[in-house]
């Protein structure tokens, strides 16, 4: 079986990995062009195409694909199969239609929950309980082709986008290895989508990442750490700096104080009353200007005071 693959971040790179590993003829690795990044704004390369070079891979970055723009490389490469994981552009049906065994994607989600361009990051926001891999056929509708293969995972009180990210990562590739291998032995089963429980996971904006302390507790912390560590829940101390939250957990007791008061310092961190009057203790931050650090050291660095008001003001 001649595999195309299509991926551009860590959790693509990943995905590649394991069908690499798995001895599976890669022909070609197609990702996004190089952008410039950091203050230098130097190009650098995605780390799909890392990998693929690492492994002696041919790498195509076409800046589209429209208009049939990659057609002649498609018919030169005649993959049986293309795998897309992340690849971040939509694939237009000529790409689609071409494959023997079809065009396979690894969604980051339980499909139709949270189809769409953020699944890691919305489930954890929304609290969902587990969420998982969803192997399927794509075609022209966003997210919304027959289902092959699902695989689940809890989403623990420690999880953070970062963690939920790997290990589905993981996921992904093992399933996709999988999907192929069942797709070889013709013992793979379409399962149609119920669109009717679909919903969307839209891509992360700025307000998404502004604090509200005035929400319940637990969907507040459930915010921070689909944030977390990219690309941060964000409000502003008294004096109009910005303040990230990296990690934060929930602290006993109450307070009548309004919500965003830093109600008590301590040395591994500080309290702010959220919503209802409970409290949530932050243990890590990145102060604006600075790298990230404890909690501890921003109230031992004298950067936070007692009845401080944390709020976003424009």
């Amino acid at each position: 079986m001649k595999v195309l693959f299509m991926g551009t971040p860590d959790f693509a790179k990943v995905c590649l990995s394991a069908i690499v590993d798995a001895g599976y003829d890669v022909v070609g690795v197609v990702t996004q062009p190089d952008k410039p990044k950091g203050r230098s704004y130097k190009l650098t390369p995605p780390p799909v195409k890392v990998f693929a070079e690492e492994k002696g891979l041919r790498v195509y970055q076409p800046e589209t694909l429209k208009g049939e723009a990659f057609k002649d490389t498609l018919e030169e490469l005649a993959p049986d199969i293309i795998i897309v994981a992340a690849y971040g552009k939509i694939l237009p049906p000529y790409i689609i239609d071409y494959p023997k065994y079809g065009c396979i994607n690894a969604h980051g989600s339980i499909l139709p929950k949270y189809r769409g361009a953020a699944p890691i990051q919305r489930a954890l926001m929304d609290g969902e309980q587990e969420t998982g891999i969803t192997v399927m056929y794509m075609d022209v509708g966003l997210d919304t082709g027959d289902m092959i293969l699902k695989e689940t995972t809890p989403i623990t009180e420690e999880d953070n986008f970062e963690t939920l990210h790997d290990r589905l990562a993981e996921i992904g590739g093992r399933t996709l290895v999988k999907a192929m291998k069942a797709l070889e032995e013709g013992t793979a089963v379409r399962e149609k989508q119920d669109d009717s429980l679909a919903n969307y996971a839209e891509k992360i904006t700025k307000d998404d990442c502004i604090i509200d302390f005035s929400l319940d507790r637990e969907k507040l912390l459930c915010r921070i750490r689909g944030l977390s560590p990219f690309p941060l829940a964000v409000t502003k101390t008294p004096d109009g700096r910005l303040l990230k939250i990296v990690s934060a957990v929930a602290a006993g007791g109450a307070s009548e104080a309004k919500a965003g008061t830093v109600c008590a310092l301590q040395k591994d961190g500080f309290e702010v009353v959220v919503g209802g009057g409970k409290k949530i203790k932050v243990t890590a931050v990145v102060p604006e200007g600075k790298g990230k650090m404890s909690a501890g050291d921003f109230v031992r660095g004298r950067r936070i005071e007692l009845g401080d008001v944390l709020k976003w003001e424009k």
